[in-house]
Parts: C-alpha cells; sequence; structure tokens
C-alpha cells in the first residue's frame, strides 16, 4: 500500500497543462497585485472593488471558464458547475477584498 502513495500523490499534484491551475494562479496573482495601489490610492472599498473587476476581469474570465470546462467534464451540470466556479471566484475576491479591508484599517 505504501508503494501506491507516491503514485497517488503525483496524480493528485497538478499538471503544467491544468487550466483550471493556471488559471487560479493568474486570477488570484490579479488580485493580490491591486491591493498596495489601491491603498496608495487610499480607494475606498467600492472603488478597489471596481478596480477588481476592471484590472482583472479577463483573468477571473478565463478561471471561471477553465472550472466550468473542467466540472463539465467530470460529468458536472453547467447550472451546477456555472454554481461552482460562482462560489470559487466570490472565495477568491472576499479573500482579497477582506484583506485589503484589514490592511486599510491599518492592521
Amino acid at each position: 500500500m505504501l508503494g501506491a502513495l507516491p503514485l497517488i500523490m503525483l496524480l493528485a499534484a497538478p499538471q503544467s497543462g491544468d487550466a483550471v491551475g493556471a488559471g487560479r494562479k493568474a486570477f488570484s496573482q490579479c488580485l493580490s497585485a491591486q491591493i498596495q495601489p489601491a491603498l496608495d490610492q487610499k480607494m475606498t472599498l467600492g472603488s478597489f472593488q471596481s478596480a477588481l473587476k476592471a484590472k482583472c476581469g479577463d483573468k477571473e474570465a478565463a478561471f471561471r471558464a477553465a472550472v466550468v470546462a473542467d466540472d463539465k467534464a467530470s460529468g458536472m451540470s453547467d447550472k451546477d458547475a456555472q454554481s461552482d466556479a460562482d462560489d470559487q471566484v466570490a472565495e477568491y475576491v472576499d479573500k482579497i477584498t477582506s484583506e485589503f479591508e484589514d490592511y486599510s484599517n491599518g492592521g
């Protein structure tokens, strides 16, 4: 059984051609890159959220499309795949918004 463990770890590791992993990385990096400029400009939360949409919208769309395609390839319905993509995008946006709020409040 222990011999199977490395194989399982290899199969679980993201592959270099993994569209979901690449999309997730690009989207999260784009979101993170917006914090410091927004703090420097003393943006309000609303302005920060608008900036995220404007600057990371293309990466969000690519990530969302990759999640939906992957979920549908795994047998998920379109409605459930869209919902999963919405949840994953919202999770990243909520996290970065919380970080922005913490930094804005001197945290």
